[in-house]
Formats: structure tokens, sequence, C-alpha cells
């Protein structure tokens, strides 16, 4: 299946027969792949897939039992904790806190991987904030925001990270449609700007909108390696997920749209 990439970029992450077991019960079993500069990857799958324990195992906030992940060349594992903070950021899937911090003071723990530089800091965070629409937000108390608001400040902190590597772990789930759309169309544009971009997504029609390539998963195994188009026929669809869907072309969409049946 022909993968959405420029053979001419980076390779930044590169996967080889990574495997993940906890109790003897393989989570992602013998997985392989890579990922270039200037690509949005989406992973998609059904519940416990294995789509979030890839994230990790990329991370590198847990070792594989088999297998090996490179960041730039070098193991995972072999990175300080510094040096990788500034190689890959990551959204997490639960973004609740219990400390009483205002929104621009969270965004801004997003830079403390660098030096500080108050100037640039400041343009950033504010860059930030605005493209995650959380203008007039800034002294919010984190504690008394909604989960989609919540979601936005973790994106925001994540963004302002600048890091050359970003994974998001169901970046959209809390927010609305407005949200969903504005995150990804700011992650299209870190693409642009030569991010490489790793996103665990449900929604598929979004997968089929903004990622460059999809990584399809099925019982910890990777099922599906390609551009959305292809990688997510009604056939593929059906027997991962154990839905029935059609695929359909709406007027002024340029992308099909999966409906179930």
């Amino acid at each position: 299946m022909k993968e959405a990439e420029d053979p001419t970029a980076e390779v930044v992450i590169r996967t080889e027969d990574v495997t993940f077991a906890v109790d003897g019960r393989e989570l992602v079993s013998g997985i392989s792949f890579s990922l270039r500069a200037g690509e949005v990857v989406a992973l998609v799958g059904p519940n416990g897939a294995g789509k979030s324990t890839m994230l990790s195992l990329l991370a590198g906030d847990v070792a594989p039992t088999q297998g090996r992940v490179e960041i730039s060349g070098i193991d995972v594992r072999s990175w300080k904790p510094g040096p990788l903070a500034r190689k890959r950021s990551v959204m997490l899937q639960h973004n609740s806190s219990n400390f009483s911090f205002s929104v621009r003071e969270a965004v801004h723990m997003g830079r403390l991987p660098w030096g500080v530089d108050p100037v640039r800091d400041e343009e950033l965070v504010a860059e930030a904030i605005e493209d995650s629409d959380l203008a007039g937000f800034e002294t919010r108390d984190i504690t008394t925001l909604s989960g989609g608001e919540a979601a936005r400040v973790s994106y925001a902190r994540t963004r302002v990270q600048t890091t050359p590597v970003i994974f998001l772990d169901e970046p959209t789930a809390a927010l609305d449609l407005k949200h969903q759309e504005t995150l990804l169309r700011s992650v299209r544009n870190l693409r642009d700007e030569g991010a490489a971009i790793i996103v665990v997504l449900h929604d598929l029609n979004l997968a089929l909108r903004y990622a460059d390539r999809v990584l399809v998963f099925g019982n910890g195994e990777l099922v599906a390696d390609g551009v959305p188009e292809e990688a997510l026929s009604e056939e593929l669809v059906e027997e991962v997920y154990g839905q029935r869907v059609r695929r359909l072309k709406a007027e002024g969409i340029d992308t099909p749209i999966l409906v179930p049946v």
C-alpha cells in the first residue's frame, strides 16, 4: 500500500519489530514503521487495539519488551530527559489537574525544557493561546475548566514546547466540532513548518481529512499503513471494527466520508 511520505525528508522515528507485553499478554506485537519530518500520521483502531500503548512506546514513557524505537537514529531509552523534552512533546489523553495554576502559567510550562528567554517565551505562549482559542482565558484557574477547555490548554502547552516531533493522544476526544477543526488545522500548520506528528484519533473522518497517512491497529497488530483513502477501505474498517460502513463523496468535500450502515 502506498505511503504518503516525502522520501527525501528526514526519518525522525523508526520502530523495528516492537512488542510490549504485560503479564504475558502482548498489547502491541511486532510493529515496524517509520515517520518522516513534515508528516501527520494518525493511529486509528478500536478500543484496546494498542494505539495509546504504541504512543507511550514512541515517546519513551515505557520500554518495549522486544524490538527497538529510535528518535533521530538514537534508541529512545538512551535519550536523557532534557534533550528528549526538546526533541519530542507529548499531549496526554487525560488533562485534569489538582493545582490552581492559571491558563497562562500552565501553557508557559511547555517552555521549561528550554533556556529562559523572556521575550521569545512570551511571544510563543501568546501565539499558542491564540492558536488554541484560549484568548480571554489567560487568568482562569485551570481546575475550573471544562474537559474541552482543559484539552485546549494541554494542546497549547504541547505546542509551545516547539519540538520537531509531536505526539498527541486523542487530542479531539473532549472537543466540540469547532475546536476539533481548529486543533487539527493547527496540527497541519505545524506539519507545514516541518514537524513530524503522530496523533491518535477515534474519528475516522478526521483521519481521512487531516492525516497524510494512517496506521490501522487491530488486536495489537499493525494491519494497514498507507494514505487514508487507501488504508480506510470499507472492507478493512468492517474487518477491524466489526462495523459495516459506506464511503460517500459529498459535494464540496475533497475526501470521502465514512458512514455506518
